[in-house]
């Protein structure tokens, strides 16, 4: 294939799997956008008043970036789970497979799929964010590159899920026994400097907490880690699944029988 033919395939995945979130944007963008809401309202502005500071910054600001990075995780990785599953489930993404497509190709459709819908949402819940805080973003680029980064690494994680996924109930177990637990102990709603020293030391084998913290450092200008440790990473788990999934895309484990 030459580079154009490349070009319009990735295109043709990225707008239908773009097309297929915002046609049903009543079940994919405004439900985490309303869930968000009743965070910003019952932790942020109830119970928040009652807690005061947290290092320095108002409670609800200070929960504030985690509650739009957990928003983009989530979407990210259940766009491209869901819709890499359907495409298995239908019998067409042998379609793909067939065709004289790179498998790069198929893989940064997909995951640029899950990256627009967590980034709408993300940019969604901000909106809706301003209405609680006064949201000051100290370091633009870092606040965007982190938003982004996390967004490739959960689409990834989300292919690699939907490439093993055997039925409709597969899809599920790791949204809800490891990412869900990980993301609401990864220091979304508390400093881990508040932990007695052994809890902290778990929760730096959290790489949830790296992703948490490195977007509040460019929201706030101050978190738990330094984000070099987050960026770091961020990009060594994106090479890691990265690799992983052409290997299974390329070898056609979980999609040919």
């Amino acid at each position: 294939m030459t580079a154009s033919e490349k070009y319009i395939a990735f295109q043709t995945i990225l707008i239908k799997e773009v097309m297929r979130f915002m046609r049903i944007w009543m079940q994919t963008i405004l439900p985490p956008v309303i869930t968000t809401s009743l965070y910003f309202v019952i932790f942020g502005s109830l119970i928040g008043s009652q807690i005061g500071d947290m290092e320095g910054y108002k409670y609800m600001d200070y929960i504030v970036p985690g509650l739009i990075l957990m928003a983009i995780i989530t979407n990210s990785y259940s766009n491209v789970v869901s819709s890499f599953y359907s495409a298995k489930y239908q019998n067409h993404i042998q379609e793909m497979l067939v065709a004289p497509l790179p498998s790069y190709i198929i893989l940064c459709g997909f995951v640029a799929g899950g990256v627009a819908r967590g980034l709408v949402v993300g940019i969604a819940v901000t909106l809706v964010s301003l209405f609680f805080s006064d949201l000051n973003i100290a370091h633009y680029g870092i606040t965007i590159a982190i938003a982004l980064l996390t967004a490739i690494l959960f689409s990834l994680a989300g292919l690699v899920n939907g490439i093993y996924a055997n039925s409709f109930d597969d899809i599920s177990i790791v949204p809800t026994f490891i990412l869900t637990p990980l993301t609401y102990l990864g220091g979304i709603f508390y400093s881990i400097s508040m932990l007695p020293e052994f809890w902290q030391s778990v929760s730096l084998a959290n790489p949830i907490l790296y992703m948490v913290n490195g977007f509040r450092y460019g929201i706030l200008g101050s978190s738990d880690i330094t984000p070099f440790a987050s960026f770091g990473l961020i990009l060594l788990f994106i090479a890691g699944l990265s690799l992983f999934a052409l290997w299974l895309l390329n070898t056609g484990k979980g999609t040919r029988s």
